[in-house]
């Protein structure tokens, strides 16, 4: 059964109500109290298991205290763990809530999908080069590279979790990082592009008119908002359950990094049909993805807070 580790520092003030609500707890286990043990922050150090289905009710009514804020609270995943009977009335407690994600981890690891360090801009600027290479030599093996080095759909997740939150500034830091990433690979891959252009460098067929790659991207239709559609879905899903080999079929569906490399290629080679079908390309399938993000961020919370109703404690959000 998926655990958690939780440790705390709460002020001496606290630690009574924190240690009753932690043992009155069915899914709470190996609770340990040491009194006076934390320093940076000062206070008692608190640490237990929890059955990660229980784990949202624990971690709100934790931060409801005030350790969030006045003491500490750390979250660990646990990867191995015997509990033996101890663990039974946690488990009968939990019913169907016992494959509940837990909401903090779940945020956490979105905010950390999101990082918008200089990193961020060199990999999306590297991925848009592979992919006008990939564009150029009609090769579809350099563009799904491309698609897998690109780091813009940590932002795009992020701004997806800002609206499903209400959270202004993750939304706000979210569309500055694409709005200034894109537009710099796009430049940076027009420059390169150009060289390609003026040295001749581009494959016999992408210079005869033969470019199946650059057409497939540059046309966005019904089945772009449908690939789109189901990417958000399971992008939102695999980050919720942390299957990093599902997020990363959905880093290889949705061409967001070949459309702005396309903007650029096709711009360079005087296409300006395409150019302009590959920006379109790149709008939607941004703009999709977040809208349906944020959906089924929503969903998920209100089909777990239904599920929670019906089986004793809500599994909060």
């Amino acid at each position: 059964m998926a655990t958690i580790h939780v440790r705390a520092v709460s002020p001496p003030d606290l630690t009574g109500r924190a240690v009753a609500m932690l043992a009155a707890d069915p899914c709470v286990l190996n609770l340990v109290v040491q009194p006076g043990a934390a320093r940076h922050p000062d206070g008692d150090a608190l640490a237990c298991d929890v059955l990660a289905g229980g784990a949202n009710e624990v971690l709100n009514g934790l931060r409801g205290l005030g350790l969030d804020t006045r003491g500490s609270v750390v979250v660990e995943p646990v990867d191995l763990a015997f509990f033996g009977p101890a663990a039974e009335a946690g488990r009968r407690s939990l019913g169907r809530r016992v494959h509940a994600p837990v909401w903090a981890e779940v945020e956490a690891r979105i905010r950390a999908q999101g990082s918008y360090a200089p990193s961020f801009y060199l990999y999306l600027v590297v991925a848009a080069l592979l992919g006008a290479v990939g564009i150029v030599t009609n090769s579809q093996i350099l563009i799904v590279g491309a698609m897998v080095v690109g780091p813009e759909y940590g932002a795009i997740v992020g701004v997806a979790l800002g609206l499903d939150l209400g959270d202004r500034r993750a939304v706000r830091r979210g569309l500055t990082a694409l709005a200034c990433g894109f537009p710099a690979a796009i430049v940076i891959t027009f420059l390169f592009a150009l060289v390609i252009r003026g040295f001749g460098l581009e494959s016999r067929a992408y210079d005869a008119g033969l470019r199946p790659v650059s057409n497939l991207i540059g046309t966005p239709d019904f089945f772009s908002v449908v690939v789109a559609c189901l990417a958000g879905v399971v992008g939102i899903v695999s980050l919720t359950e942390a299957r990093t080999s599902a997020l990363l079929g959905v880093f290889i569906s949705v061409t967001t990094i070949p459309a702005a490399a396309d903007v650029a290629v096709s711009a360079a080679f005087e296409d300006w049909e395409k150019s302009w079908g590959s920006f379109l390309q790149l709008l939607l399938n941004a703009g999709v993805l977040v809208l349906v993000g944020t959906g089924t961020l929503r969903t998920q919370r209100a089909v777990w807070r239904r599920i929670g109703r019906r089986r004793g404690p809500p599994a909060a959000d």
